[in-house]
């Protein structure tokens, strides 16, 4: 598998002959360095953890353009239906679905969800982490925006992830100090962690070192990639 970090909390996972976009924050990312016809290319599905704008970012865009499938909570799902999004599979919290050739399970995350329109917030749903399995592929699991909670257990305990992508960018997400022990209290048999929601926008930490200096020496693999340049795993 080759999971391909483009900035924030969007990535790529390319596997057995699968192109498959988690949270497509292109344009207004200053992080992203990419070219979005590039990224988007073979792109079959979508997959989005909640619905605030730096998640769902391009998700209309290259829906219809590619008509990759978009794969969320149910009500952001009726909210991009409205917007022209045709090809769509709606989930909820704990429910697993079979995409052709590999699954989807929404897990919890504590963060909130919802969109700004004409001056007016819609919720959208609850926030959510996403498990993604494939047979002989490594289990990867989003965590999407969220704090560190005790369930993350049982998240460990059933999902069994190999490679664990963790935000870390402090005041909307857990800080790198907490993201490293969430990791390590619950997640210490994953084979590689990446660090994400970081060195975007100014509130947020600028930079992973925090993050790795508190892993040092742990015993698990820290991957921080450069935007836009995959990794194997």
């Amino acid at each position: 598998m080759k999971i391909t970090w483009f900035g924030h909390s969007a990535f790529r996972l390319d596997f057995a002959g699968k192109a498959v976009l988690i949270d497509p924050f292109f344009t207004g990312n200053p992080a992203f360095e990419g070219d979005r016809a590039k990224v988007m290319e073979g792109v079959s599905h979508i997959l989005l953890t909640h619905g605030h704008s730096d998640h769902v970012g391009d998700t209309m865009d290259i829906a219809k353009a590619v008509g990759a499938k978009v794969v969320t909570n149910f009500e952001l799902c009726m909210y991009l239906a409205k917007q022209g999004v045709e090809n769509f599979d709606s989930m909820g919290t704990g429910g697993t679905t079979d995409q052709g050739g590999f699954s989807v399970t929404l897990v919890r995350a504590d963060h909130s969800s919802g969109l700004v329109e004409m001056d007016v917030n819609f919720p959208m749903g609850s926030a959510n982490g996403i498990v993604v399995k494939a047979p002989g592929e490594p289990t990867v699991y989003h965590m999407g925006d969220t704090d560190i909670f005790g369930d993350m257990a049982l998240i460990a305990e059933i999902h069994q992830p190999d490679v664990v992508i963790v935000p870390i960018g402090d005041r909307y997400t857990m800080g790198p100090e907490v993201a490293a022990l969430a990791i390590q209290r619950y997640f210490s048999r994953a084979k590689a962690v990446i660090p994400c929601h970081y060195g975007s926008f100014p509130p947020l930490v600028p930079d992973a070192d925090r993050f790795v200096a508190a892993m040092d020496g742990k015993g698990i693999q820290v991957v921080v990639p450069h935007k836009t340049v995959g990794v194997t795993v």
